[in-house]
């Protein structure tokens, strides 16, 4: 495996680890507000909603920056970098998500947009809730289709043994 493959490979794991964290703080947040009926807890879960995403995102623009060699620019860059993960690139890489994958993910990419254009207490407590008893099901998707792209990586680098035999 490359260097730059192999440190690859670990980012992208560790950011898994700290994204389930983060779908582990917004489910335990739920579960908070549900219990007491405190809209409070909601900001919190905004949050922990945005920082899904954007750590998603994050191992996206890894992607991008090390194998692709170009991230997507413009005003609808998100999109098109959630658009490029879906895709193979020839002579590159396998898709790193699958459609269904990048579907839900959009759902958090339009949320993120939100928290960030609006105020706080403008965000819907039902919406919120929604996106985060999804939460769970799309991690489990995303770390489903990474970790598949890593093992495909490390494949792919590993050094042929149809020489080595006696």
């Amino acid at each position: 495996m490359s260097t730059n493959s192999a440190a690859l490979s670990g980012r992208l794991q560790q950011a898994l680890v700290d994204i389930e964290r983060v779908v582990a703080r917004a489910e335990a947040l739920l579960e908070k507000a549900n219990l007491s009926q405190d809209d409070g807890y909601f900001d919190g879960i905004a949050l922990n909603l945005h920082t899904f995403y954007t750590g998603v995102e994050a191992i996206f623009e890894d992607i991008a920056r090390t194998l692709d060699g170009a991230i997507p620019g413009g005003p609808n860059w998100h999109q098109e970098l959630l658009q490029q993960m879906a895709a193979a690139i020839t002579g590159v890489r396998p898709p790193v998500i699958q459609t269904e994958t990048r579907y839900c993910l959009d759902e958090y990419r339009g949320f993120r947009h939100l928290v960030r254009n609006l105020y706080i207490f403008n965000l819907r407590p039902s919406r919120i809730s929604e996106l985060c008893s999804e939460l769970r099901a799309c991690y489990d998707a995303v770390d489903r289709d990474i970790s598949e792209f890593i093992r495909m990586m490390d494949n792919l680098n590993e050094p042929s043994n149809s020489g080595d035999r006696l």
